[in-house]
C-alpha cells in the first residue's frame, strides 16, 4: 500500500512576489521557505533579464515544461532557456510580480497558483499585462527547489495578440500554444 503526504494548501491574497533579491544560497531550505526562494530568485532572475540564474532555477530534466502564452509549449532545459534566451535579447522590458497566491505544499512539490501583473514595454510604451500562472517547483537533492513547470495564459485574445507581436514581430506573429 502506497502511502501519500497529505498536502497543505493555503490561500493568501495578500503575497506579492517581486523578484527584488537573488535568494540561490536559500534553495536548500526544506519546505514552503526554501520554495519561496526559488520563487523569489526565479522573479528576480526574469525581471532582471539574468538567463544564466533563470536557466539555473529549472529542473535539468527532459521533462521540465514550460506552458507559455508566447512561446507554446518547450520542455526540457535548454529548450526553455532558448526561448527565454530570444525574450531577453529582445526589444520587449517585461516586469511582473506574483499576486494572490494560492499555495499547495508537499515536503518535495509546491506549487504556487495566481496572477502576474506587471507591464511590459516596447518602442518607449508601457502596456499592462496580466497572467494567470502556475508554477510548480520541486526539491531536488543536492540542488534544492527548482521549477519543473510553468503554465501562463492571458485570457483577453487582443492582449495576447499585442504581447506575441511585441515579442515575436508582427512578421512570427501567433505562435503555437
Amino acid at each position: 500500500m502506497r502511502r501519500y503526504q497529505k498536502t497543505v494548501a493555503s490561500h493568501d491574497p495578500a503575497f506579492i512576489e517581486r523578484g527584488e533579491r537573488n535568494r540561490l544560497a536559500e534553495l536548500d531550505r526544506p519546505g514552503v521557505d526554501g520554495a519561496e526562494a526559488a520563487l523569489e530568485t526565479l522573479y528576480y532572475a526574469l525581471n532582471h533579464r539574468i538567463l544564466s540564474l533563470f536557466r539555473q532555477m529549472w529542473v535539468d530534466d527532459p521533462f521540465s515544461q514550460l506552458d507559455n502564452p508566447v512561446g507554446g509549449i518547450a520542455r526540457g532545459t535548454d529548450e526553455i532557456a532558448a526561448l527565454y534566451a530570444r525574450i531577453f535579447n529582445g526589444a520587449v522590458r517585461v516586469k511582473v510580480e506574483l499576486r494572490d497566491v494560492v499555495r499547495y505544499v508537499t515536503p518535495e512539490i509546491v506549487v504556487f497558483a495566481g496572477t502576474e501583473q506587471g507591464t511590459y514595454e516596447v518602442d518607449g510604451q508601457v502596456i499592462p499585462l496580466t497572467i494567470r500562472t502556475t508554477r510548480i517547483f520541486r526539491y531536488v537533492e543536492g540542488l534544492g527547489w527548482r521549477q519543473m513547470h510553468h503554465h501562463g495564459s492571458i485570457d483577453q485574445p487582443e492582449a495576447l495578440a499585442r504581447y506575441q507581436r511585441a515579442v515575436f514581430g508582427p512578421r512570427e506573429g501567433r505562435r503555437a500554444a
